[in-house]
């Protein structure tokens, strides 16, 4: 694959990853309003394993934290940070990993790949993101996550399968419905994703390990790296303007975005 198009892969993978904005769409869209060819699935799991490294990186402490609780639930107790933590990621993710495996099993993953799809859960979950952000109030800490508020984010978390809705968006939404505020939502969100695409990452890896030779495992490397690096500058850029900046500009790009694509879609 041509080192140009390595980069633009993964430079928007890794900036779209964890902004609300769905990585997934972009991705989608990128060969059909480029011209380039489809990446492929090996790129894909590529730039996703590169996101995950930097959302480890950027929240070991808490990544750390989650880790050293999973002794203690293993042996029935949840009595600590890092064991409620550790819960409370588990719990969030099994939504996810049962709803995908049925879109993945029937085949519905791929049917819903299209531009029509794309802007209106673009449009669509950014007015539900504005709606969320502004009339939610800031009362909970990320202290004050429960199992039932993860199973609830979990459920919010499943929409994401559908392109364009956006992983990070959609969490984010859930969390501010139940009153936590722009930072600890982006950060409960952005550590839920760390299961959520190693589940991914490990399914969709074990399908294309097997077909994989030496100059795809090259690109992989270099897409993972290069994903990885503009992550951790999308995730330290974000974090940073939530103490003082809405998520509105996030919505106007989705619903400005949505609307071209919707037009674009339904004049051909």
């Amino acid at each position: 694959m041509p080192l140009f198009q390595l980069i633009l892969v993964a430079v928007i993978q890794g900036i779209t990853e964890f902004l609300p904005i769905s990585s997934s769409g972009h991705l989608i869209l990128l060969p059909s309003l480029t011209g380039l060819d489809d990446q492929g699935q090996t790129i894909d799991v590529a730039v996703h394993v590169g996101t995950l490294v930097a959302v480890v990186i950027y929240f070991w402490r808490d990544v750390s934290t989650g880790l050293a609780g999973l002794p203690r639930l293993a042996m029935g107790r949840c009595d600590t940070p890092g064991a409620k933590l550790a819960l409370g990621l588990i719990i969030a993710t099994i939504p996810t990993v049962i709803a995908g495996a049925i879109l993945h099993v029937t085949g519905l993953s791929d049917a819903m790949r299209s531009m029509t799809v794309i802007g209106w859960t673009m449009l669509g979950f950014g007015v539900v993101l504005y709606w969320a952000d502004t009339h939610s109030p800031s009362t909970n800490t990320a202290k004050d996550w429960t199992a039932k508020h993860a199973l609830i984010m979990g459920l919010w978390q499943v929409l994401a399968l559908l392109p364009g809705t956006s992983r990070s968006g959609i969490t984010i939404t859930g969390a501010r419905t139940l009153g936590y505020d722009r930072t600890d939502a982006a950060r409960l969100s952005m550590l839920m994703s760390i299961p959520t695409i190693l589940a991914s990452g490990i399914l969709l890896g074990t399908q294309v390990a097997v077909q994989a030779d030496t100059g795809v495992i090259r690109d992989a490397l270099i897409a993972a790296g290069l994903a990885c690096v503009s992550a951790l500058a999308a995730l330290s850029l974000m974090m940073r303007l939530l103490q003082s900046v809405s998520f509105t500009p996030y919505v106007i790009y989705r619903v400005v975005l949505g609307s071209v694509l919707l037009i674009i879609a339904y004049s051909n």
